[in-house]
């Protein structure tokens, strides 16, 4: 009961503020409450506040005792969203597919379906010795991932 009282107040916050979208909601058997968010522009922190704001004032501590938690996922958290890789275009990712395999690269390009990851390698030149440097790019669907991250690089 509380968790959906929790998501109504919570759908109703966003509404207001189209850029921000919902990662996650959860709510634990002794009413801690842990909402995670993001945004197309990144979360500020009065985001969190308007936001944490809304869903208590929709709460009535005298009914239920609860505790309150509104954050953005972290730098090192995978994305979950298709709205975040939207505002990651351009960074490193890091991809881990369906097969295991981690594929890293820039991310160039998103589709309705995947993404476009692109990345530099060197390579045999086709005629003659020694190699070059060449331009990979690679499809991936949002179904084939099973995590991605940021690179985060300083």
């Amino acid at each position: 009961m509380l968790k959906e009282r929790v998501k109504n107040l919570l759908e109703e916050a966003l509404e207001e503020r189209d850029s921000l979208f919902l990662i996650s909601l959860a709510v634990s058997v002794d009413n801690q409450i842990k909402i995670v968010i993001d945004g197309d522009e990144g979360v500020s922190l009065n985001d969190c506040i308007s936001v944490s704001r809304a869903v208590e004032g929709g709460l009535d501590r005298e009914e239920v005792d609860f505790s309150l938690e509104v954050t953005s996922p972290g730098a090192t958290e995978p994305l979950v969203h298709q709205r975040q890789y939207n505002k990651n275009i351009g960074r490193k990712l890091s991809v881990t597919i369906a097969s295991g395999e981690t594929v890293e690269g820039k991310l160039a390009a998103i589709g309705e379906d995947g993404i476009v990851l692109e990345w530099k390698q060197r390579e045999p030149k086709p005629v003659g010795k020694g190699k070059r440097t060449v331009t990979v790019e690679k499809e991936i669907p949002f179904s084939g991932i099973s995590e991605a991250k940021v690179i985060i690089t300083f």
